[in-house]
Formats: C-alpha cells, structure tokens, sequence
C-alpha cells in the first residue's frame, strides 16, 4: 500500500507540474524558451548543465583549452545582476585570426548570450559587454580559430541574490522606452598607458531595453512582450569589425566595447536590429583620444 500511495503522490505532484507549467509557456515566449531549455538538459543537476548544452552550442566538435588564448574577466559577486560586467580577450600568436566568438551563460533562459562573428584578419580580439544574470552560473567564453579549432575559458559568476535579472522590470516606462529605442553613442574609453597608436578601445552605447518577454509591467501586471536585440553589425568604413547575434541574456540599453583602428575610416557604421522587426542604422564619427 505504502507503494501504491507514493506511485498516487508522484502521479499528481507530475499533473500539478503540468498545470503550472501550462500557462507560463502561454504567458510569456522567454518562459516557453526557458522550459524547453530545462526539458533539452533533461533532469541534469546544475552542476551538469553544460554537457546538456555542449551539443547545442558546438555539436560533435571537441573544446582546447582556453589557457594561453583566451581570458574570461568578470566579478565573482557582481554589484548589479541586470548588468553584469563581461570581458573577453583572445590571441593567436601563430598566424590564425579569430574567426567567432560565442558567450554562454549555462543557467540562464538562453544560455547563447551572444554570438560575435569576427571580421578577418583579427589576430587579436578584446571585447565587452554586459549581461543579466538569473542565477549562480558559469560563463564560457568560446573561441573559434580560422583553421576551425575551438577553445574555451569559463568562470563561475555568484548570484547576489534577489529577483532574477531576466523577470525584472524595464528602466524608465514605456513612452521613454520608445522615444529612446535605437538611439547610439560612440565613445572614447581611457586607457591605462598601453594603447597603441594604430589601436584604440571604444565604447559603443546603445539605447535598448532588450525586453526578455519575462518581466511584469508594474501597472498592467501583464507581461511585457519579447524584444531582444536580435542582431548587430559593426563596421569602420567598409572594414567589418563584428556581426553579432543577441539574445535575451544581452543587458538593457547594452553597451559594447572593442578596439578600432586609428589608421582606418573616421566613421564607425552600425545597424541594430531587433526581434520586433524595428531596425535603426548610425554612422558615428570616431574621436579617438577626444
């Protein structure tokens, strides 16, 4: 009997899963990503999230070592969980260039934060960014070669606690949101001594509140709907720099850092694209040292 009763009591703790479950997936398309992300690892432990994920993100193909080549810089505690600080730099002393780079937050509703595909040439890559962060979580930074060879750095990122970043309310209410959606600055970021005179960092800022789909709005208490930067290319001039595909885990009103050439085009060209089919272009003069 005692059997029978514990098949009985997991019978309806899984129809009352069920039930639950049903209109989040309605609610909200982030929480439908969220589930089918939880369903996709299966019911691996959070610790084992990645070899649930590993052949999404890369298939069959195996992961070097990012030691030597690629460096994943972010706080161990962040101060604020909706924009979590990112830097990644990778190199190749070899010859080969980087060819993609791929951000991944293992316990977030997307995990693929971010995907840059890198302009040729580049031996040498720094970039940052900044994320949400739902819970504690490990952050890979995957680095692809031009001869086809993948490395990856990871570091776990503590959760301070509190709401999850991706439910949390937009900044400012909807009419500013739309009056400032796609608006772009380019900035000068100081450098501590080491630039060079061929390169230099700047910071491009972006007016988006990359709505995750999963956030309440605090006078409806209706969901906010999914409109997450979906795409961003970058160009100096002609030369392309990156072409990056977003997600929901890309902060709101992102920025992005990356060094451009001084001895290259004065203007920066730049196309955003959102999930919501809104589309904003900018051309953004470059003042290095301005």
């Amino acid at each position: 009997m005692t059997m029978l009763r514990a098949m009985k009591i997991d019978a309806n703790k899984k129809k009352a899963n069920t039930v639950i479950m049903r209109p989040l997936r309605l609610a909200s398309a982030c929480a439908a990503l969220a589930f089918a992300t939880l369903t996709a690892a299966g019911a691996a432990a959070m610790g084992n999230t990645w070899e649930g994920l590993k052949a999404d993100v890369v298939g069959s193909r195996s992961l070097q070592s990012g030691s030597g080549v690629v460096t994943l810089s972010a706080p161990i505690r962040p101060e604020d969980q909706r924009a979590v600080p990112i830097a990644i730099d990778a190199h190749f002393t070899d010859g080969r260039t980087v060819k993609k780079v791929t951000l991944v937050v293992d316990e977030n509703p997307m995990p693929v934060a971010a995907v840059f595909d890198m302009g040729p040439h580049q031996r040498h890559v720094t970039l940052k960014t900044a994320i949400r962060l739902n819970q504690q979580t490990e952050v890979r930074a995957i680095v692809e070669a031009s001869d086809g060879t993948l490395y990856m750095s990871s570091r776990l990122v503590k959760f301070a606690g509190g709401q999850a970043a991706c439910a949390a309310p937009p900044t400012g209410n909807a009419e500013e949101i739309a009056a400032n959606m796609g608006k772009m600055a380019l900035a000068d970021v100081p450098t501590d001594g080491n630039a060079t005179h061929i390169a230099h960092e700047m910071r491009l800022s972006i007016s988006h509140p990359n709505h995750t789909g999963m956030a309440l709005d605090q006078r409806t208490l209706l969901y906010i709907p999914l409109r997450m930067i979906s795409s961003l290319e970058v160009r100096q001039g002609d030369a392309k720099l990156f072409d990056m595909t977003g997600s929901i885990t890309i902060a709101e009103n992102p920025y992005f850092e990356f060094p451009v050439s001084l001895t290259g085009d004065h203007n920066l060209e730049v196309v955003l694209k959102d999930s919501d089919g809104g589309e904003w272009k900018r051309s953004l003069p470059i003042r290095a040292g301005s």
